[in-house]
């Protein structure tokens, strides 16, 4: 069987290395593109592989719900559903659901019961439904079915959903998966560091095809939240990828890629573009500004994505103005861009030994 990831570069905890998919390999440190009802939104699939994304991640709970996981597997499966050909990696459902707390009722250790975000509808969540459910999208990463606590949460709180995690773990271990599809399994345990040292070793022993750390970049202080990472990827082994769940600011991807993380995602580049700002070397743009209205110059100079190379910040900062859909288009292509580039140049400092100059210099760049 041909191994899962081989790593191939290491500069200090920092990693590059190769993820092999059913639908292609994938070259790590990777940010992942979020197309949460089975679209990137504003985006074709076609322009989201133009700006080098090599998967893009979709969610189980929404997808559930809407239009139904049954009828995307009746359907071909969910790359056929939406026209993406690429690797695709699909949530447990666990964060929206754990997100959502005022539609939950009833926490066990069975699942979870809450009520559907579109319908009100009493519905249940258990690890073999999120197993199931992802088999029939047919993404080529299924994630684990976990309990995501809130920032505040007790630390009994937070050992029951460590031990929860675990046991959730064990049950969707072995259940049945889409033909080639890779499992993940995800640890918890906030920003304790023995809760989160027990979680990690827990997930790790049972010897998933890759392994998440959840439950981090929920409202937690940052520093902390890097420090929980850095103990964590030291933990995880070496041979198998590390996904940091949930982070996409410039700044914060860097430093997951020093602690030794290879893959994460973020709805940021497309959320920001909808507020009309735009991620650049400058730091964060508002559109809406004035002092955009007479700016001939693009985005970011340093970009190659559709909207730099072809449109000035006046007119995008006219579209979003004007509340029209191309002026959101424009800046999601440029922002997804930015996030891949900075990505890529870490890889390339990473194999060439440079990758501490290479993130003092990008951080030095975006603070000025």
């Amino acid at each position: 069987m041909t191994e899962v990831y081989e790593l191939t570069a290491q500069d200090g905890a920092a990693r590059a290395g190769v993820l092999r998919t059913a639908r292609g390999a994938i070259q790590t440190p990777v940010f992942m593109p979020v197309g949460t009802k089975a679209t990137v939104k504003t985006l074709d699939p076609l322009e989201v592989r133009d700006l080098g994304a090599q998967i893009i991640l979709a969610n189980t709970y929404h997808l559930h719900f809407r239009p139904g996981d049954e009828l995307i597997a009746e359907l071909g499966g969910l790359h056929s559903f939406m026209a993406w050909d690429g690797p695709i990696l699909t949530d447990s459902g666990g964060f929206q659901v754990f997100s959502l707390r005022d539609t939950i009722s009833k926490v066990d250790d069975q699942g979870v019961t809450f009520n559907s975000v579109y319908d009100g509808t009493p519905t249940r969540f258990t690890p073999q439904l999120a197993a199931a459910i992802q088999a029939n999208l047919g993404s080529d990463i299924a994630m684990c079915l976990d309990q995501v606590p809130p920032v505040d949460v007790t630390r009994r709180g937070l050992e029951e959903a460590v031990r929860r995690t675990t046991d959730w773990a064990r049950i969707q271990r072995d259940a049945p998966r889409a033909p080639g599809q890779l499992r993940f399994g995800i640890s918890q345990g906030g920003v304790d560091a023995e809760l989160r040292r027990r979680s990690v070793e827990e997930i790790a022993e049972l010897d998933f095809d890759g392994n998440a750390i959840g439950g981090l970049a929920i409202g937690e202080d940052r520093d902390v939240m890097f420090d929980t990472t850095d103990e964590a990827t030291a933990l995880l082994p070496v041979d198998k990828p590390r996904y940091f769940m949930g982070i996409g600011d410039p700044e914060g991807i860097l430093e997951v890629i020093e602690a030794g993380v290879d893959m994460f995602d973020c709805v940021l580049p497309t959320r920001t573009a909808r507020t009309g700002s735009a991620l650049t070397w400058e730091g964060r743009l508002n559109l809406r500004n004035a002092q955009f209205a007479k700016d001939q110059r693009p985005l970011d100079d340093q970009c190659d994505c559709p909207a730099c190379t072809r449109f000035t910040r006046a007119y995008i900062r006219h579209l979003i103005n004007q509340g029209e859909i191309l002026g959101i288009k424009l800046i999601s292509l440029h922002n997804i861009r930015f996030l891949i580039q900075l990505t890529d140049g870490a890889r390339t400092a990473i194999l060439n030994g440079t990758f501490a100059s290479y993130k003092s210099a990008a951080l030095e760049r975006l603070s000025s």
